[in-house]
C-alpha cells in the first residue's frame, strides 16, 4: 500500500443471512453494521425501488449516506452466506468503480480473545472462510479490516458449535462495548485513516471476567 491515508469508503460487515444465525458470534460483523446504520441514519436496503434492485445487484443488503464524518459512506451486509461472500463485495465496488484499498471489512476472529479488536491494513485470510471468499475475488489481500475477537471455545464444545452459537449472558455486555470500541474505531478511521486507529485502538481491549462454560 501506498503512504497516502487510507479512507474506507465501503465497509463491509460478514455474517450469514437467516433469523436463525441472529446474533451469533459469526455474525458480528452484520450487527456492527446494523449499529453504524442506526448511528448514521442510513437506511439499509429492504425498501422497493431502485435500493432493491441495487440490493440484488450486489447480492446484499446495502445503504449509503453520510457519516459523521459528512463524507459518503456505504454500508454491505452480503446475503450470499458466508463462504461466498467474495462475490457480492466484488459486484459491489465493480458497480461503484471502488479500489480494494476503500473497502474495510469487519468479521469474527477465532484467534482473538473476547474483548480485543484489531485493525490492519491488509493480511491472510487466517483461516476464516469469509475472507478467504473476499481475496480471491478482489485478487488481493491488500485492503483494511476490523477483527473482532470471539475467542476460542471451551471444553468439549466444538469450533462450529461455538462460531454458529450465540454469545452467552455473560458475554452480551462485553460484545456490546466491543462493538462500540469498533465503531470509534471506524469514525477515527474515516477521518483519519486506518493507520491513526490501528495505532490507537489496538491496543485497547474490554476486560473479560473469568467465564466458566
Amino acid at each position: 500500500m501506498s503512504d497516502e491515508l487510507v479512507i474506507p469508503q465501503l465497509i463491509v460487515g460478514l455474517g450469514n443471512p437467516g433469523t436463525k444465525y441472529d446474533r451469533t458470534r459469526h455474525n458480528v460483523g452484520f450487527d456492527l453494521v446494523d449499529i453504524l446504520a442506526k448511528r448514521w441514519q442510513i437506511s439499509l436496503s429492504d425498501s422497493p425501488g431502485e435500493r432493491l434492485r441495487q440490493r440484488k445487484q450486489f447480492q446484499g443488503i446495502y445503504g449509503e449516506g453520510f457519516g459523521s464524518h459528512n463524507a459518503k459512506i456505504r454500508l454491505l451486509k452480503p446475503q450470499t452466506f458466508m463462504n461466498l461472500s467474495g462475490q457480492s463485495v466484488r459486484a459491489t465496488i465493480d458497480w461503484f468503480k471502488l479500489s480494494p484499498a476503500s473497502v474495510l471489512v469487519v468479521y469474527d476472529d477465532l484467534d482473538l480473545p473476547l474483548g480485543k479488536i484489531r485493525l490492519r491494513l491488509s493480511g491472510s485470510a487466517g483461516g476464516h472462510n469469509g475472507m478467504k471468499s473476499i481475496i480471491s475475488h478482489l485478487g488481493t489481500q491488500d485492503f483494511p479490516r476490523v477483527r473482532i475477537g470471539i475467542g476460542k471455545s471451551a471444553g468439549e464444545k466444538d469450533t462450529i458449535s461455538h462460531v454458529l452459537g450465540k454469545f452467552s449472558v455473560v458475554e452480551i455486555p462485553i460484545v456490546n462495548e466491543v462493538i462500540q470500541l469498533v465503531n470509534d474505531s471506524i469514525e477515527m478511521s474515516l477521518k483519519k485513516g486506518v493507520e491513526q486507529a490501528m495505532s490507537l485502538y489496538n491496543s485497547r481491549s474490554i476486560p473479560v471476567p473469568e467465564i466458566v462454560e
